[in-house]
């Protein structure tokens, strides 16, 4: 899947389904993909900070990034070590069902 596909899928998955963290300064949306290999879970967060993206594997968090450019490398990160659990096409058009 191509990386402005994945970007728009997500955008519009977190316009669809946002919540605020309280003060509406901060908006989130999270989407999880479940797997034999575990679950993965990525909260995209829309703050003061910019675009920030929470990856979790089997609810703990592995890692935090700041936007878009360094979302894809940590996603390729993510893969690497968690074997079986990330397949980008399968996440995402699970996601874009929802949308």
């Amino acid at each position: 899947m191509q990386q402005s596909d994945i970007k728009r899928i997500f955008e519009a998955f977190f316009e669809k389904y946002k919540k605020t963290e309280g003060d509406e300064t901060s908006w989130s949306a999270f989407w999880a993909e479940h797997t034999d290999a575990g679950t993965l879970e990525i909260n995209l967060t829309k703050c003061p900070r910019g675009t920030v993206f929470k990856i979790f594997v089997d609810k703990k968090r592995v890692t935090e990034v700041v936007g878009w450019d360094a979302f894809f490398p940590a996603m390729e990160a993510v893969a690497e070590s968690h074997p079986g659990l990330y397949d980008e096409d399968a996440f995402f058009s699970g996601m874009e069902s929802m949308i």
